[in-house]
């Protein structure tokens, strides 16, 4: 790869003299949360909008972002020299048309990620599924091995407790997302992706059009740079990079992958051979067996950089995980209960999966679907996935920037579903049922508010 004098190019300011003030809309996003960071850790003033108070908001503003979560002109600066926002907000969302209206520089989210990212050396992590944790995994790797980098993840780092974090390496690693194609304004030098599976059709229509953004997206990778990517993945004859690597879990038709693995006191421990190259009694301390796929990746970057294996080895046992990424809340004797960001079916998948090759009990499984159109678009393979438990609880569908869509619920999964213990709960109804029924081993999972839960279900499984 690129030689360290190019890790430690002076970085200028990415918005050039005289830009002070900035403004995000949806400023809680966890996205936007980590530019408003990166800014805010540069001397820029920043303030934003969130339509809720959250605890990723407190701790903005515990840093010295001024928020407010009332849609009110009345409340926003009007002395700002760039607006930022982010897609999931509504177009008629008053603030941005003021500004829009009114003369002022508005950008999406990834117009900035593009502007800091410009002269940096670039690790970019997209997929449908996987790109947090691997993301954050590489991260990891190169703030514990003392490597360097810059960090705009879209998960908090349980070792670190944010999603940003910066350094005088002139290294960026960053969640690349392909919602709105957004993951197109990078220029990556290594470049990870770890799933193509349809989704965010209401954006890109077809499968196949989806497919097409990460071929794209595999053409962005720099003469000089690596292109990374899951074994097997849909049209891969199509990706084009002058250098390509693929990793696998324990498929040895990939050039990456791990082997050996078995379980101890709770933890994975494996060896990973890349090529030629092996490293030997790596162990893991997150649970679900695609994780182990997952460092496999971030092992593989962590080599292109030319980093020391026992270095790699001593980072991926201190990596504790990525917020509600197989996230254990409750582990003891009594009670297990794991929470998850999935709100895919093969997300779904490979947490279940996770779950049973660490546990024998019965799989409970709380779902929060998140989207009229995910739900509709995905219901089936929802349906089949989830009969994977022994149990499961919907909750109604949440919306996000969604409006509601005619025939479209929970019960549209549920009745597609065949095992027999199945029923569609309010929030507070689950927490009745989980209180007279203290299930063993319990899972929620979802992407909209379902965390909000959880701690009270802690409370409710630890409770005599």
């Amino acid at each position: 790869m690129n030689e360290e004098k190019n890790y430690s190019a002076a970085k200028s300011s990415p918005l050039g003299a005289g830009r002070h003030s900035l403004y995000f809309i949806g400023i809680g996003g966890i996205g936007m949360s980590a530019i408003a960071r990166y800014f805010n850790t540069q001397g820029v003033k920043v303030s934003g909008y969130d339509k809720t108070a959250t605890v990723l908001t407190k701790q903005l503003e515990a840093e010295g972002i001024n928020i407010h979560y009332e849609e009110n002109l009345s409340l926003i600066p009007k002395e700002v020299d760039l607006v930022v926002y982010t897609p999931a907000v509504p177009a008629n969302h008053a603030e941005l048309q003021f500004y829009q209206n009114n003369g002022y520089k508005v950008v999406k989210r990834s117009d900035v990620l593009k502007i800091i990212t410009e002269s940096s050396f670039n690790i970019c992590v997209a997929g449908t599924h996987g790109k947090t944790t691997v993301s954050t995994m590489i991260a990891h790797i190169l703030r514990h091995t003392s490597f360097g980098c810059n960090a705009f993840l879209g998960g908090i780092s349980a070792n670190y407790q944010t999603n940003f974090w910066s350094d005088k390496k002139n290294v960026c690693v960053i969640e690349a997302d392909e919602y709105d194609r957004s993951f197109l304004k990078l220029s990556p030098d290594v470049a990870v992706i770890t799933a193509m599976d349809p989704d965010h059709l209401d954006i890109y229509g077809t499968a196949e059009e989806f497919e097409n953004a990460f071929i794209d997206f595999s053409k962005k990778v720099k003469k000089s740079g690596i292109l990374i990517t899951k074994f097997g993945l849909s049209r891969s004859e199509e990706f084009t990079a002058d250098k390509q690597l693929t990793y696998s879990l324990n498929d040895t038709n990939a050039d990456a992958y791990a082997g050996k693995i078995k379980v101890e006191n709770g933890s994975y421990v494996f060896d990973v051979t890349v090529n030629d190259w092996s490293l030997k009694d790596v162990t893991l301390h997150m649970g679900g067996l695609h994780n182990i796929e997952n460092i496999v990746a971030a092992i593989c970057v962590a080599k292109q950089l030319g980093i020391d294996d026992q270095k790699i080895k001593s980072a991926v046992a201190d990596f504790k995980g990525v917020r509600r990424r197989f996230e254990y809340v409750v582990k003891n004797a009594e009670h297990v209960l794991i929470d998850d960001y999935a709100h895919h079916p093969e997300e779904l998948r490979a947490l279940i999966g996770g779950v049973r090759s660490l546990f024998e009990q019965d799989v409970v499984m709380v779902f929060q679907p998140h989207l009229f159109s995910r739900t509709k678009d995905q219901a089936e393979g929802f349906a089949e996935v989830l009969d994977l438990c022994d149990e499961v609880v919907l909750l109604p569908i949440y919306p996000a920037r969604e409006l509601p869509m005619e025939g479209v619920s929970s019960e549209m999964i549920l009745e597609k579903m065949t095992i027999a213990n199945k029923k569609v709960l309010s929030k507070d109804a689950v927490k009745n049922w989980i209180k007279k029924s203290k299930p063993k081993l319990l899972v929620m999972a979802g992407a909209g508010d379902i965390d909000l839960l959880i701690q009270e279900v802690k409370v409710l499984l630890e409770s005599q």
